[in-house]
């Protein structure tokens, strides 16, 4: 079993914020293409990350977790790449981690 989780950005690279209907969407789209997923919508995180050195970059994210089976790397590098262009993000980190039901 395999966590999936999106780090998703609350506004596009431009500054634009990302309506929370099309948030919502794509929660509602990875539902229905693997049963169901989580979404952290409400409260959004902040991330900091270092770009250079003596500067530091702020992101507000939410975060949708999904459980698969098995990682379709071709599939989920599409939708990585599709999700950066239209957030307009130079990166949009999904990744996934090995896990075990309890």
């Amino acid at each position: 079993m395999q966590l999936v989780e999106l780090f998703l950005p609350t506004n596009r690279g431009d500054g634009e914020p990302i309506p929370p209907a099309r948030l919502e969407a794509i929660v509602g789209e990875l539902a229905d293409r693997f049963g169901g997923a989580t979404a952290f919508l409400r409260a959004p995180a902040t991330g900091l990350w270092k770009p250079e050195p003596g500067k530091v970059t702020e992101d507000r994210i939410v975060i949708i977790q999904i459980m698969v089976e098995d990682i379709d790397e071709p599939w989920w590098r599409a939708c990585r790449e599709r999700l950066e262009r239209e957030f307009q993000q130079e990166e949009v980190l999904i990744r996934a981690t090995e896990c075990r039901l309890l």
